[in-house]
């Protein structure tokens, strides 16, 4: 049985996870003072060397849960020899974890380097001749490298497999189990992931030997601190509806379902006044990065996103996520809305219907544990400034009766 906690608190230290103190002080110079769960779960069984399989949602702190130890582990790596992987599903998620992870490593003289496609490989090349202890990757490009024979796993002690939900998804997993198989006999694995599907438990079967499990599971499908607001809206309205929305907001994140409804859709916010950016699957890499920076930093109000954005990627205080195109199933709802309410924080979700999308939309309702009047609005009506304070009526619940109790057995399954 998994060890399996809800709360999203803790009372424990680093220092108490057996942290050494110079990465405790680092940890404070940031404003980290206490773990997450998951992170006080998991690290004590992976500094003793231990499998790990940690199932936590986006947003809870997996990134150091799997860092930490191999900054405090890890032996210094020979030219072309890495020590620790960190295998990711995309690009974004792959900065993000060197992000993190780099003053984690150089405060133990330590070196890092994220290898993914669009970014130059002969760069890669060379950090890795140079010698890093930690390659944070995504499956394409290291195998591209190991093919080439420019980095090599002899070394290997300790392989991070992160989003691993994500990476079957998106069709990684053969690419997955080809660099799994290329491991050294003797090395740790650790799996964290939001959700399990029957690919993932397949990874976890073939490639974890007696694995630690430990769960941080939210109370229901959805992060507790999210609000959530189901809005019907007219198709010629809508773009103005949602300008609305990001006006009353400092960083808001919408997603539609694609690159050029993206592109189209940060156009018509820009002629509305809204300070935008897209970003997608099309775009360079060097665009991609100049955009997530001005979301970043505030020089953009809104980043319009597909859904290569909807896992993995974190960006600190986003106000609000709109769906302005309605997800096609709950997972991928839960993985967008997962942008905001990270950590703990408190965030807006929403999510914008067309007159003939509402049966569809109440269907991903009723499978995401989500019990939300759809409530009709226009571009000018007021309740728009704060759609956090405005609470929906409750008698205006899609499910009542029969429809209630069938809601409330599936959560608790």
């Amino acid at each position: 049985m998994p060890d399996t906690t809800t709360d999203l608190s803790t009372d424990v230290s680093f220092a108490d996870l057996g942290v050494p103190e110079d990465l405790t002080e680092l940890l404070a110079s940031q404003g980290i003072e206490r773990p997450f769960p998951i992170q006080a779960m998991t690290i004590p069984d992976v500094l003793a060397g231990r499998d790990v399989l940690g199932k936590a949602k986006t947003g809870s702190g997996k990134t150091l849960a799997f860092g930490l130890p191999m900054a405090i582990t890890l032996e210094k790596a020979r030219p072309g020899r890495p020590r620790g992987l960190v295998l990711v599903p995309t690009r974004e998620l792959a900065q993000q974890v060197t992000s993190a992870l780099r003053p984690l490593l150089a405060t133990r003289g330590m070196h890092l380097i994220a290898v993914y496609g669009g970014s130059s490989m002969q760069d890669q090349i060379d950090a890795l001749d140079r010698g890093v202890e930690v390659v944070i990757a995504t499956p394409g490009r290291l195998i591209d490298l190991l093919e080439r024979r420019k980095v090599r796993f002899d070394d290997i002690e300790v392989v991070a497999i992160d989003e691993a939900d994500q990476m079957a998804d998106m069709g990684f997993m053969p690419q997955v189990r080809r660099i799994m198989s290329a491991m050294p006999e003797s090395h740790q694995t650790v799996l964290f992931s939001a959700t399990l599907d029957h690919q993932v438990q397949e990874l976890i079967d073939r490639y974890l030997t007696d694995p630690i499990d430990h769960s941080v599971e939210s109370p229901t499908e959805t992060v507790s601190t999210m609000s959530h607001r189901f809005l019907k809206v007219h198709h010629m309205d809508k773009v103005k509806v949602a300008a609305r929305i990001a006006n009353a907001a400092e960083r808001t994140l919408m997603f539609t379902r694609t690159k050029h409804g993206a592109d189209r859709l940060s156009r018509d916010l820009a002629a509305e006044g809204v300070r935008v950016a897209a970003i997608h699957g099309d775009l360079p890499q060097h665009k991609r990065e100049r955009a997530l920076e001005s979301f970043r930093s505030g020089k953009i109000a809104v980043l319009v996103a597909t859904n290569v954005a909807a896992r993995g990627l974190h960006i600190d205080a986003v106000d609000i996520v709109v769906h302005f195109d309605p997800p096609d199933d709950p997972k991928t709802y839960l993985h967008r809305s997962g942008r905001t309410a990270r950590a703990g924080e408190s965030g807006l979700v929403v999510t914008l219907v067309e007159w003939d999308q509402v049966n569809e939309v109440l269907g991903i309702q009723r499978r995401a544990g989500l019990n939300v009047p759809i409530i009709k609005m226009l571009s000018n009506d007021d309740r728009l400034d704060d759609l956090a304070g405005w609470e929906p009526p409750p008698d205006l619940a899609p499910f009542k009766g029969r429809s209630r109790r069938s809601l409330s057995r599936r959560r608790r399954r």
